[in-house]
């Protein structure tokens, strides 16, 4: 696959900072850098890098040298500059968002879910829906270093995430076939495009390609990688991590925007007649990837972009929520720690809910067209958010700031961005913490899509019988059987299931 390129500032392509192309070596270094290397180092205030320079060996002087020439300094530069002076910048106050802003379970009637679920599954039919997974993290606070993708949750089936995930892009297809096609039922393609990191981008790959795409076709699927941008002192300058290579860390979920564009695949979703894109991350085992009655909602709304929302549980739930960013402003999202006690204990009187409520689960939908300003949008403004953490360094680890970007980000560009409610219980089960933490585990989400495929299979006129208790068992309902619960009574009526079990076609 053709590596991503990124648009410097005259126009030009140049490799992004965060690809692994190869790149010819230079010829054997003299005993000091290159002198054109350093004076544009100088111009950008990180002539340092080459500190070291005399102690290094002949390879390390080759590294260093590519690690640098890979850099796309202009922009990088424009990244720290712009970064660092918003964080002085006033921040305009938020507000609740208003009521009538968001599609609440309750207020959703029948026909609305029907009307929206076959518009949805008709857009799909026609190939106007692409797929955006957010995959570049791997799986190290779950004890593995694997990309999290592949994690196993401990469901009877023993399916990763990145399988469940295929199964339910699989129903899809075959649910909008039967329910659109009139006459002989023509294949249906939904295009994946999933992102990885220069951590799992390789094993990514062969994950999939040993699976068989768990029954995708191959070329239904693009990995392409997120950006890495170098990380830096609190006054500007890179941190290396050794004499011969700079520390770096990944852009963040935002860097979905960029990665997209120099990649050339909003291009490609472009040439395959795509207008609507489905994003959401890797490690919510309840994830609806492709949710013909979300897509339905977005379409009938005609907004710009769209998030699913669940409720927050408690004032103090360490969640972002939405807000509109002043009076009257744009919709966006704020972390838990913006809100002092006051404001996140506040209640709606009229409705009795907390008045910031709505939780940010990274379920999104965004028009073509929306994405590709969003790309431009936040590349010419280059304001990244700024995290203190540990850097490992050439002198152990050391204080510093990684540069990231937030796929919520994105919402202030919209002219119109539509809420959409729905219950945690049936759509929300993250997978972050290593079992035996106080909240999203792997068995916390085992257990969650458990009981929630229990109340189907029972709703199907299903029964179960159980050797432990109930509330710790359940059955699995195989995607490759059901999206949301429906079509299940073939399979389950009148019949009993030994729990715990998946049920599979």
């Amino acid at each position: 696959m053709r590596e991503p390129s990124m648009e410097t500032e005259n126009g030009a392509l140049t490799t992004a900072t965060t690809t692994t192309t190869a790149v010819t070596s230079p010829p054997p270094m003299a005993s000091s850098p290159r002198q054109a290397l350093v004076e544009r180092l100088k111009d950008y205030g990180q002539e340092d890098i080459f500190s070291l320079w005399d102690e290094l060996s002949p390879d390390e002087k080759d590294f260093l040298v590519r690690d640098i020439e890979n850099l796309d300094l202009p922009r990088i530069d424009r990244i720290i500059r712009c970064s660092l002076h918003s964080q002085g910048l006033p921040v305009a106050a938020i507000e609740p968002v208003p009521e009538n802003w968001v599609s609440t379970v309750d207020g959703r009637t029948m026909e609305d879910r029907e009307k929206w679920w076959k518009m949805g599954l008709k857009t799909i039919y026609e190939g106007k829906l692409g797929v955006v997974l957010l995959s570049g993290g791997q799986g190290t606070r779950l004890g593995s270093s694997d990309p999290k993708g592949c994690f196993n949750i401990g469901l009877p089936s023993g399916k990763s995430l990145f399988q469940i995930q295929a199964e339910r892009i699989l129903c899809v297809q075959r649910l909008a076939a039967q329910v659109v096609s009139e006459g002989p039922i023509r294949p249906v393609t939904i295009h994946w495009y999933i992102m990885t990191s220069p951590f799992t981008d390789e094993a990514t790959r062969k994950y999939f390609s040993s699976h068989k795409y768990f029954g995708l076709e191959p070329d239904q699927i693009s990995f392409f990688q997120q950006g890495t941008l170098p990380c830096v002192t609190k006054d500007g300058k890179f941190i290396m991590e050794t004499p011969f290579s700079l520390a770096k860390a990944p852009d963040g979920n935002g860097g979905v925007y960029a990665a997209l564009k120099c990649s050339r695949l909003l291009e490609d979703m472009a040439s395959r007649g795509i207008k609507y894109v489905d994003c959401y991350g890797v490690d919510n085992v309840l994830v609806r990837v492709a949710d013909p009655t979300f897509l339905g909602y977005f379409i009938d709304k005609g907004a710009a972009s769209a998030a699913k929302v669940v409720r927050k549980a408690y004032p103090q739930e360490q969640v972002g929520v939405f807000v509109r960013r002043g009076k009257g402003g744009p919709l966006t999202v704020v972390e838990y720690s913006e809100l002092d006690q006051s404001m996140a204990s506040a209640i709606n009187q009229r409705t009795g809910r907390l008045q910031y409520c709505w939780s940010n689960v990274c379920l999104h939908m965004f028009t073509l067209d929306f994405l590709n300003q969003v790309a431009t949008g936040l590349e010419k403004d280059s304001v990244y958010h700024l995290a203190e953490k540990k850097i490992p360094s050439m002198n152990g680890y050391t204080m510093g700031l990684k540069l990231e970007q937030f796929i919520f980000d994105s919402f202030p560009y919209a002219p119109s961005t539509a809420l959409f409610e729905v219950l945690r219980e049936e759509e929300f089960a993250p997978v972050k913490n290593v079992n035996g933490s106080n909240f999203d585990t792997p068995e916390s989400a085992r257990l969650l899509v458990l009981r929630l495929h229990t109340r189907w299979v029972i709703a199907a006129g299903g029964f179960l019988t159980h050797s432990v208790p109930l509330y710790a068992t359940g059955v699995e309902v195989s995607p490759l059987c059901s999206y949301a619960g429906e079509n299940l009574e073939a399979i389950c009526r009148g019949r009993t299931f030994h729990a715990p079990c998946e049920i599979s076609l």
